[in-house]
């Protein structure tokens, strides 16, 4: 995306008061992903799961961030174990109901930053976009840009959860990952939402920085800061054990 359209949808989102809200997909199908754990020295942690089905869970999220607000997230999510009556994923359908309860939370205009993914462009959303145009405006990311949009560092947390569970079907992983949005939508970690007011002191400061380094990298710095915290408050080992 060039700087030029980042600028427009900002200019929008100050004349209008409107929120930013960064929209992505992710899925997850019985493969856990990859994760840190703890264990023996010299002992690599195995963590064995099935890794079988057709099962896949799909994720619809959206991060919304103004400035003076607390910041928001939205998501759905839809579980397909493989049946021929269900969806493998999101209609457009789904995405129009979810900026839908967006703008009723919100309470306000939206600037919906989104990539240009096939399904994002079909024509019933492009005219319920068209049709809303007084509360909706949309700018388009490339189809993969996840250095662009900070709803990329929410799958990351989900997944560093699931890393480590062995499930015995897709229903576990649909209750995780419910239970870990759920978790991040009303206690997100201290850091990870935007300073309520613009005075003097650590709010003003972490104001600053998010608008110089943007909010990928402003919430990955973030998320290292609570990994080392947590590091150094993690009780030694009893003496005699590895």
């Amino acid at each position: 995306m060039e700087e030029g359209d980042l600028a427009a949808g900002k200019s929008i989102a100050a004349e209008r008061g409107a929120w930013i809200v960064f929209e992505d997909e992710a899925g997850q199908s019985m493969t856990p992903p990859r994760a840190k754990t703890w264990g023996r020295r010299g002992c690599t942690p195995v963590v064995r799961v099935r890794g079988r089905g057709s099962g896949r869970v799909s994720m619809a999220g959206m991060t919304c961030y103004k400035p003076g607000e607390r910041s928001r997230l939205f998501y759905a999510v839809r579980e397909y174990t493989g049946r021929k009556d269900q969806p493998k994923g999101f209609g457009w359908r789904d995405f129009r109901d979810l900026i839908v309860r967006a703008r009723i939370q919100l309470g306000g205009p939206i600037v919906l930053v989104w990539d240009n993914v096939r399904l994002h462009l079909t024509r019933p959303l492009r005219e319920f976009i068209e049709a809303n145009a007084e509360w909706l405006s949309v700018v388009q990311l490339p189809t993969y840009a996840p250095d662009l949009n900070p709803t990329e560092g929410v799958w990351s947390l989900v997944k560093r959860d699931i890393g480590n569970l062995a499930a015995a079907n897709l229903g576990e992983i649909t209750r995780a990952v419910k239970r870990r949005l759920k978790k991040l939508q009303y206690r997100p970690p201290p850091g990870r939402r935007l300073p309520r007011r613009h005075g003097t002191g650590p709010r003003s400061v972490s104001v600053r920085k998010f608008r110089r380094i943007g909010p990928t990298k402003w919430a990955a710095a973030r998320i290292g800061a609570l990994d080392s915290d947590r590091r150094s408050r993690t009780p030694p080992a009893p003496p005699g054990r590895p």
